[in-house]
């Protein structure tokens, strides 16, 4: 018998056990898991098809709703409410939408209240991204109804909501995992958005900020081909050519840029104020003595106030923004959206009615920072700068504050209005705009909702430390071996006279001709102690699953919970060379977690200074 013995080679796996078939099975299934992977990005395919068929019917429904409210007629031309010779007429129907959606809320799901990205990220969080079939259909029926009597909010809110619940619906049609079903999810997000701006990049950066939580092939891939199929519905279904075009303007210098990062600082203390403003709305609405079905009609009325005295708060708004990038917009519009566009739009979001964020957020980061300009060059006029820059600048810093989906809002800015020579001001601004939101509120608009009931939601995106290390790296060689042939109470007497590591899990088994045969583990071994004890170890004998050396731990971890295991056969090269137990996955965790916390430098200036000092005195003392 022997005891401590380090494995150099490895130990050849006895013939009369078959765990080489299980190594087999486990190669097979990472095939099939790139196969899956093609089945999802194909089933994603088909989502984004009919998430952008989706998005042009809800498109045509706001502008017929649009039409018959405002102007009296059948149409599916769009229509601007901002045109209407209504009246104080203007004010009921926000209203009369408002109890509609409430309405069906109430009789058909809560769940078509809000603007659908703080909803779709609490089923992927809480809910194994199961979303109710009816939000395919409630969703944007609801929002076309809120949107088309004048509810100042943008399509891509609604279309991204419909396309998440289509994808979530056929994930829980067909056998897949809940997280196979979480990028079904947000691929129809995504495409939903890409298929209303033409923008898939930053529908990509979307789902990766604010769905998806993580960075991998097997969730990118499929979004992404959400994202492109989406794209291609927006130049079939949609007007061709950039989404918002604005002037051409010349590349910013340094100080032009200062100026537009400077911008990006103010924006972003003004996205905090306007997220924690729509939620303490929200609370308002609470404590009002009244069903919250109707909420939606009671801020539908302030929408209509505030649509009778500025008309061009009213509806989806995306002339607002071409507008505003275009720099020719008069100072009193600006300031109206710039201000009473917030009241209407957050009023009517606390009060749970059917809508988005993004175009609202947009319409007012444009005003702002076009607002901001005008009073740059008024008391500054030689500053070069341009305000239609000034405008998307403000723009995408208040998403990107509001939101801290900094990629995104880069991206996305980019894409709608093409212009390259906004890079660097953009990147100046949105990071400006981040870095004050994460400062100044601890939650985002998307996240603040979902936080107040208990939900954490990550907020970072780093590898998983189980990803970054093999098992060949931490697995256990140094190990107990025990014939066979040996009885319980032998074994039991033998252990007493070795050396056991506290952290020891088990006894590797060997036959006659050192052949693997298996693993005691201490624990069921050690607590045998009535007559058993006489059997032979065969009695107690373990195969654990097989696992390669040169598998990830985040491997291991999967295939111990699917075989409700705490420890694994390593092999390499078809023989045994160790164990791996929870104990040793754990160990690398705590070693990540210490080096984290500690965060000390690797270079030590002070003992370079000393060798420096040293060497000198030497040279002085030959001397």
């Amino acid at each position: 018998m022997n005891g401590n013995k380090r494995i150099e080679k490895g130990i050849p796996i006895s013939p009369s056990l078959d765990p080489i078939i299980n190594l087999e099975n486990e190669q097979a299934k990472k095939g099939d898991s790139k196969k899956r992977m093609l089945t999802i990005s194909f089933y994603s395919f088909l989502i984004a098809i009919a998430t952008s068929v989706i998005a042009k019917f809800l498109v045509l429904l706001i502008n017929l709703i649009t039409n018959l409210s405002f102007y009296g007629k059948v149409s599916l031309l769009h229509s601007s409410p901002a045109d209407n010779m209504l009246g104080w007429w203007v004010i009921l129907l926000p209203a009369l939408g408002g109890f509609i959606v409430g309405l069906m809320a109430f009789y058909g799901s809560k769940a078509i209240r809000g603007h659908g990205i703080p909803e779709a990220m609490e089923q992927i969080l809480t809910n194994q991204s199961k979303i109710k079939p009816t939000i395919t259909y409630l969703k944007p029926i609801s929002s076309a109804i809120s949107i088309g009597t004048g509810g100042p909010f943008g399509a891509e809110g609604p279309i991204i909501a419909t396309g998440g619940a289509l994808g979530s619906t056929l994930g829980q049609l067909i056998k897949i995992s809940h997280h196979e079903r979480k990028i079904l999810l947000a691929a129809g997000a995504t495409a939903g958005m890409s298929a209303i701006f033409g923008s898939p990049l930053a529908a990509i950066f979307l789902a990766v900020e604010l769905l998806l939580f993580e960075f991998s092939s097997r969730s990118i891939i499929p979004v992404a081909i959400a994202c492109i199929t989406g794209a291609a519905g927006h130049h079939f279904l949609f007007d061709g050519g950039v989404t918002f075009p604005m002037p051409d303007f010349a590349f910013p210098d340094n100080p032009s840029l200062a100026i537009y990062t400077g911008i990006g600082i103010i924006v972003g203390v003004i996205s905090v104020g306007v997220s924690k403003a729509v939620y303490i709305i929200e609370e308002w609405f609470e404590k009002i003595p009244v069903h919250w079905m109707w909420w939606p009609a009671i801020g539908g009325m302030v929408v209509g106030v505030v649509g009778y005295f500025a008309p061009h708060t009213l509806g989806v708004g995306y002339d607002n923004i071409t507008n505003l990038l275009s720099g020719n917009m008069g100072i009193q519009v600006i300031l109206s959206l710039c201000l009473l566009k917030f009241v209407s739009w957050s009023i009517a979001l606390g009060s749970g009615t059917s809508g988005g964020t993004l175009a609202p957020l947009l319409t007012i980061g444009g005003a702002t920072g076009s607002l901001i300009g005008l009073l740059i060059l008024q008391f500054f006029p030689s500053a070069e700068i341009s305000i239609p820059l000034t405008a998307l600048v403000g723009m995408a810093a208040m998403f990107a504050g509001a939101s801290r989906a900094l990629l995104t809002s880069i991206i996305f800015a980019l894409e709608t209005t093409m212009q390259s020579n906004a890079l660097l001001p953009l990147m100046g601004a949105c990071v400006a705009s981040y870095i004050v939101s994460f400062f100044l509120m601890e939650h985002n608009i998307m996240t603040e909702k979902i936080a107040r009931r208990g939900i954490k939601t990550p907020d970072s995106y780093k590898p998983n430390v189980l990803e970054k290390f093999s098992v060949g790296q931490v697995f256990d060689k140094d190990l107990l071996l025990v014939q066979d042939k040996k009885t319980i109470l032998e074994v039991q007497d033998w252990i007493k006279t070795q050396e056991v590591d506290d952290d020891a899990a088990c006894i590797m088994v060997i036959d006659e001709k050192e052949q693997y045969k298996g693993i005691l583990n201490f624990t069921d071994l050690l607590s045998i102690q009535d007559e058993t004890n006489n059997k032979s170890i065969d009695s107690i004998l373990q195969q654990p699953y097989l696992i390669n050396s040169n598998d990830s731990l985040l491997d291991a971890i999967e295939v111990m919970v699917q075989h409700d295991s705490n420890i694994l056969t390593v092999e390499a090269n078809n023989v045994v060379v160790g164990t791996l137990s929870l104990k040793n996955i754990l160990s690398v965790y705590k070693s990540e977690i210490n080096d984290e916390l500690k965060g000390r430098p690797h270079i030590s200036l002070k003992r370079k200074l000393l060798k420096i000092a040293v060497m000198g005195r030497r040279y002085t003392s030959k001397k």
